[in-house]
């Protein structure tokens, strides 16, 4: 049985898996797109996570593909009961970056135009702005949520230090207030996490939706060594996660995968949605194989001896 999880202070609640929507638009095209959208929500998951400059990175796009195939399948779908989270603040072909006010109140109308949709369910800054005052990039935000057009706000790749004085800011004028967390994080990239800005979400009651949950393949086991990427897109991010100690998290996890029957992809998802403070990690799927090894993720319940075994592996590969 697969249960729902409050999202922090959102007011959101999703199951243990969020899907990526990276892919989208990149390394698979529309029709691949909705297969996969149609498999994940009927196999019990609701909230899809996308970006205003996703694929703007591959050959030939500009960004804005993803949201265009997302609000696509919504239209055709009726998916009344779907949570969309999109991004602002990277670079989205059109020449608009940052979090400025200006950007934010252009940048969340563009979004809706391609989603389909009156309103975001859950709007995150893609990345901290240093050049731009956390004043003004909140009050930008809390401007869109007052006028309804966007449910909750997050922060995506913020320090601890940052978000804690966003949250100050909030607080102090009485604006909406980030709710939800997406960093990277997985059993092979945690010290970013793992620390003060874990125990700050603790503490402040915020939901986190790791992303790289799988390390961009890397943790299904699928690319043991350099010579096993070949030519894929993605090649660049897995050879990322292939440092250090990766190999003995795989060996751990191979052994769970005996115990359990699991693929490692699930093994993977599931330590990390295991973990405090953690809502829901972020997965990206483009094949229906693929997206039923993470799906599985949401029903496999790891013992605490397992968990133990997948900590020590990891935690080595962290140092």
């Amino acid at each position: 049985m697969i249960q729902a999880r409050s999202l922090g202070g959102s007011g959101l609640n999703t199951p243990p898996l969020v899907l990526g929507g990276n892919v989208f638009g990149w390394t698979i095209d529309a029709a691949q797109s909705f297969e996969i959208l149609d498999a994940f929500v009927d196999g019990g998951g609701c909230m899809i996570d996308t970006a205003d400059c996703y694929s703007a990175f591959a050959p030939g796009n500009k960004g804005g593909e993803s949201e265009t195939i997302i609000g696509d399948w919504l239209a055709h779908h009726s998916r009344k009961d779907v949570l969309i989270a999109t991004k602002v603040g990277l670079l989205d072909g059109t020449g608009g970056s940052g979090l400025k006010a200006s950007r934010i109140a252009a940048a969340i109308d563009e979004s809706l135009g391609r989603l389909r949709r009156d309103v975001v369910d859950l709007y995150f800054a893609h990345k901290d702005d240093p050049n731009t005052p956390l004043e003004e990039t909140l009050e930008a935000f809390d401007k869109l949520v007052k006028a309804g057009k966007v449910r909750a706000i997050g922060a995506s790749n913020y320090t601890a230090d940052r978000l804690a004085e966003a949250l100050r800011i909030s607080n102090a004028n009485g604006w909406a207030r980030f709710t939800v967390l997406q960093p990277e994080y997985n059993l092979v990239a945690r010290h970013g996490f793992e620390g003060s800005l874990q125990e700050l979400c603790l503490k402040e009651n915020i939901g986190v939706m790791p992303y790289s949950g799988v390390a961009s393949g890397y943790l299904t086991g699928k690319y043991r060594t350099t010579n096993d990427l070949g030519n894929r897109a993605r090649s660049e991010f897995v050879r990322y996660y292939m440092g250090d100690n990766g190999p003995a998290v795989l060996s751990a996890m191979d052994k769970i995968a005996d115990e359990t029957g699991a693929h490692l992809a699930a093994i993977a998802l599931a330590w990390v949605a295991g973990q405090p403070a953690v809502t829901a990690p972020i997965a990206s799927a483009t094949s229906p194989e693929q997206l039923a090894e993470l799906i599985a993720s949401m029903t496999l319940d790891l013992t605490s001896h397992q968990l133990a075994c997948l900590d020590e592996a990891g935690a080595i590969a962290a140092n």
